[in-house]
């Protein structure tokens, strides 16, 4: 269960001395060949191709509250909360952005999906779709043609297709491919590992899907009451259902940033025969130096997709992923953010859904642009070291406070591998670092310790 909400990913570079280190990559890549995927608009000067609608919109949602029940398969209401207003700060599009138009937007046509074809994809026959997966699903595909209609299935062909593009648009750009390590877990389930290790841009990338199921641990349980869940079992055994897509991709090169993503689906069964269920997940960046136009680019295409269904998603969301990816023991932030919500069960499961299928739609559009953009940017040797310091910071985040690290390591069965492939191949911790003032590095700490609004 635990590799659910984890995957994970590393990288450090091996590179060649010059007067300054040059990443691995003589030319370029093309970015003709990324996988499907949507693309938002940037501005005025990066226009959507006439007909091409982005994200499938759902209507006003409400909000319930992050540690309380949503609404059940029963019917039975939950309490419902106003999540914290914060006003947006009025953004403006940074001048560097429209310099590099040209290449964004050759990346923008290369991963978008006109509605139609997307809405077909979606409509299209089970086994038909699964031809495009990494693999078999977890579930038996005619299982899954038999229940077609269910909402477990429909996560499922999601995570599946979200882990298919993400790992193609990767695989064009670096030229490796991924290794396919599909398992089993004796408890009920499984999942499938891609991993890419030591390429040509990504010294660890790897997606991660799992669909498990079982009964939750008393520490499992503990958590999840932490968090205001009411939970219920018969017999004191509460039977569960999980299932999600996770990923970290640590570059080689210091200035393409880790990018970390999770979106996932949670059902428990209570000791009347009804059901819980939630979706939680989100996307957040983790730059070595501070690029504001990368930054404007990544929280915009996640604001897009969550305007297109409530105007206070991004506000909300974007705050709670400051606070969640806070190492406290050094305050300081993870990385510049991006979104992360959990516990979200309203206002119909149909609609979260939606808002849910909205977000994993971004994943290649809000990263690969960047990747592109910094592919063969050279750097220093203090450059790298200084990346290896920011590992570190990852590294403890995700041993120390990460929920779904903890969930996966307090849940029977779970697959280690799964769970720490998030963490890179090589970091740093150096004794009382402190940048020198004045330098990108402590530019880079200062916005750490006080995140900024970015659009």
């Amino acid at each position: 269960m635990a590799a659910l909400v984890l995957c994970a990913l590393a990288k450090t570079a091996r590179t060649t001395t010059k007067r300054c280190l040059v990443s691995h990559l003589n030319g370029t890549v093309s970015t003709g060949g990324l996988s499907s995927a949507l693309f938002p608009s940037h501005g005025p000067s990066l226009p959507l191709l006439p007909g091409i609608r982005w994200f499938s919109r759902g209507s006003g949602l409400r909000f319930m509250s992050h540690g309380t029940a949503g609404k059940s398969a029963g019917g039975r209401t939950r309490r419902a909360f106003a999540l914290s207003g914060a006003a947006l700060a009025a953004g403006a599009a940074v001048a560097g952005f429209l310099a590099n138009a040209n290449h964004f937007q050759r990346a923008e046509m290369a991963t978008k999906i006109p509605q139609p074809a997307l809405e077909k994809r979606e409509d299209g026959d089970i086994l038909e779709r699964c031809r495009g997966f990494m693999c078999a699903p977890v579930t038996d595909a005619r299982v899954l043609q038999e229940n077609k209609g269910e909402m477990r299935t429909k996560m499922e062909m999601l995570i599946m297709e979200t882990q298919a593009e993400f790992c193609k648009a990767l695989e064009e750009v670096d030229g490796g491919t991924f290794q396919v390590d599909k398992w089993q877990r004796k408890e009920g389930g499984g999942g499938i590992s891609c991993v890419m290790q030591d390429g040509k841009v990504f010294e660890k990338a790897g997606v991660n899907v799992s669909v498990v199921s079982g009964y939750l641990t008393e520490e499992a349980a503990k958590q999840m009451r932490s968090r205001g869940k009411v939970l219920k079992g018969k017999d004191g055994k509460l039977p569960f259902c999980a299932m999600g897509v996770s990923s970290v991709i640590h570059p080689k090169n210091p200035h393409i940033p880790t990018v970390h993503f999770n979106y996932r689906y949670f059902e428990i069964e209570e000791e009347d025969g009804s059901r819980q269920w939630w979706f939680g997940g989100g996307t957040d960046l983790t730059p070595v130096y501070v690029n504001k136009d990368d930054a404007f680019l990544f929280h915009n295409t996640l604001k897009e997709a969550c305007d297109q269904h409530h105007p206070q998603y991004y506000p909300d969301f974007k705050n709670w992923c400051d606070r969640y990816f806070y190492v406290r023991h050094r305050g300081e932030t993870r990385g510049i953010g991006g979104i992360f919500f959990d516990d979200l069960d309203s206002p119909s499961q149909e609609e979260a859904f939606s808002f849910v299928k909205s977000c994993a739609r971004t994943v290649v559009p809000c990263y690969l642009p960047i990747v592109y953009k910094h592919l063969n940017d050279p750097f220093t040797q203090e450059e790298k070291a200084w990346q290896q310091v920011r590992r570190g910071r990852y590294v403890e985040f995700n041993l120390v406070y990460d929920r779904g690290v903890k969930f996966g390591l307090a849940t029977p069965g779970s697959r280690i591998e799964s769970i720490l492939m998030s963490l890179p191949l090589t970091a740093r911790w150096e004794y009382m670092h402190e940048p020198a003032e004045g330098s990108r590095e402590a530019e880079m700490l200062e916005v750490l310790r006080n995140p900024k609004e970015w659009v």
